[in-house]
């Protein structure tokens, strides 16, 4: 086994059984039981990822195995089709600053953390008490980083320059219903040619916020992320029947080096 990554007490895995996945954590006090049999999970300690129990393979997971299997979900999660996008057209690089507006349930800022790694930080508000205590609870099960700084509070600009002395921001995402309301604010705490990016379900928001995103910025997009998976059996290989499609408007945008 040189050479190979073997399984720990304590690790996330990805067991995959009949098409299905399943995100769970190796315990030795504990087993996965499932249709066939059950296995306990203190006999794959010291084994390799990708290896195969009767019709079980483990697997390592990735952050999107993590989102999509192991995140606790009271609102929509910003989706990996969207928000791997997201990052890479932000250039999220790991020395980087970012603001945060909605963390929801922190899959987004899951992603974003992964990326500003251990040198970057990521400061996100949640107003909402029930959204911050579950966000804060998937933060701290899958975190690998300790560069989250998770605020249950509204962004106000005259705290928010008290608290981090003037903090200038290479990096936004706004995830909020109105974020007009924040656009001044935002503007003064980003740096100039700063990338953010605006995730609105509907049109009517987009338009909206169309209507005033020139005075502070420039550079404008908007974008929707389509994802067709397809039927992996070779006789009868064709799309699925179901499509993951619009699930938000993706607005990219700079911020100028003046308003108006």
């Amino acid at each position: 086994m040189k050479g190979l990554e073997l399984i720990k007490e304590g690790d996330w895995i990805l067991i995959n059984y009949d098409d299905k996945r399943y995100l769970k954590r190796v315990n030795i006090e504990h087993n996965f039981s499932y249709k066939k049999g059950n296995i306990q999970y203190k006999d794959l300690i010291g084994k390799p990822y990708g290896i195969k129990i009767g019709e079980i393979t483990i697997f390592k997971p990735t952050i999107e195995d993590i989102i999509l299997y192991g995140i606790n979900r009271l609102t929509q999660i910003v989706y990996p089709k969207d928000s791997f996008y997201i990052a890479s057209k932000l250039n999220i690089l790991e020395n980087d600053v970012m603001l945060e507006f909605g963390t929801g349930s922190g899959a987004a800022s899951l992603v974003f953390s992964y990326l500003l790694k251990e040198s970057g930080k990521l400061i996100s508000f949640e107003k909402e008490e029930r959204l911050y205590k579950n966000a804060k609870k998937n933060i701290e099960k899958f975190k690998i980083y300790d560069n989250i700084t998770l605020l249950n509070q509204e962004f106000n600009l005259k705290n928010f320059q008290k608290e981090f002395k003037d903090l200038k921001i290479d990096k936004a995402f706004v995830d909020i219903r109105e974020p007009n309301p924040i656009l001044n604010e935002l503007f003064d705490v980003l740096k100039p040619s700063a990338n953010v990016c605006f995730l609105l379900p509907t049109t009517n928001q987009v338009i909206d916020l169309l209507k005033n995103i020139r005075i502070y910025f420039d550079s404008i997009e908007v974008k929707e992320i389509l994802v067709r998976n397809y039927k992996i059996v070779p006789e009868r290989f064709r799309p699925e029947d179901i499509m993951s499609a619009h699930t938000a408007y993706l607005i990219f945008a700079k911020r100028k080096l003046e308003k108006g």
